[in-house]
């Protein structure tokens, strides 16, 4: 496979759509890969554009079409995925897919793609600055928060199954380190 892909994840709250955003920005022959889900929109997200916001069932339904690259059920009922439809569009296009998805399923499109993606974990500087940001965030409930912490906690355990671990402790050096990482492995 002549494709290359870039591979984000990180605990929820460690800035990774921060850093995506930024990338997406910085270099055009990236394509940013729609994931496919079954939670419901938040704040301004739109069809398409954040996630393809789709139904369990249809979810489900996909699932047995075998029309995803990968997936997963993230939280109960809570499933997301990389459908196959959506690489073959970034693909066709020439350009490079860009992942922005949970840790297992970094670690799952890592293993399927091998030399021709690069997987990065993105983390937080420490579980307290993470619960900090969450919190300055507000979308989420003290107990989402402390079951979002945990699964940080346990999600850490996994950064040396990446190609790189970068600590986001201060965005500006992180953008600039993330912009450095993606050169190489694309140029």
């Amino acid at each position: 496979m002549s494709h290359k892909a870039l591979i984000f994840s990180a605990p929820s709250g460690a800035g990774k759509s921060t850093v995506v955003n930024h990338l997406m920005e910085t270099f055009p022959q990236l394509d940013f890969s729609v994931t496919a889900t079954t939670r419901p929109r938040r704040g301004t997200e739109e069809n398409g554009k954040e996630y393809y916001f789709i139904s369990k069932d249809e979810f489900r339904d996909l699932i047995a079409k075998d029309a995803f690259v990968e997936w997963e059920e993230v939280y109960k009922d809570r499933y997301y995925g990389t459908l196959k439809l959506e690489l073959e569009r970034i693909w066709n296009g020439n350009k490079i897919a860009v992942f922005d998805v949970d840790v297992k399923g970094g670690i799952n499109l890592k293993k399927k793609f091998g030399k021709s993606a690069l997987s990065v974990f993105i983390a937080p500087p420490s579980l307290g600055v993470l619960e900090e940001r969450l919190r300055k965030r507000g979308t989420d409930s003290d107990r989402a928060i402390a079951e979002r912490v945990a699964k940080a906690s346990a999600e850490m355990q996994d950064a040396p199954r990446f190609d790189v671990i970068l600590v986001n402790d201060k965005l500006e050096d992180t953008l600039d380190r993330a912009t450095e990482i993606v050169a190489a492995f694309i140029y």
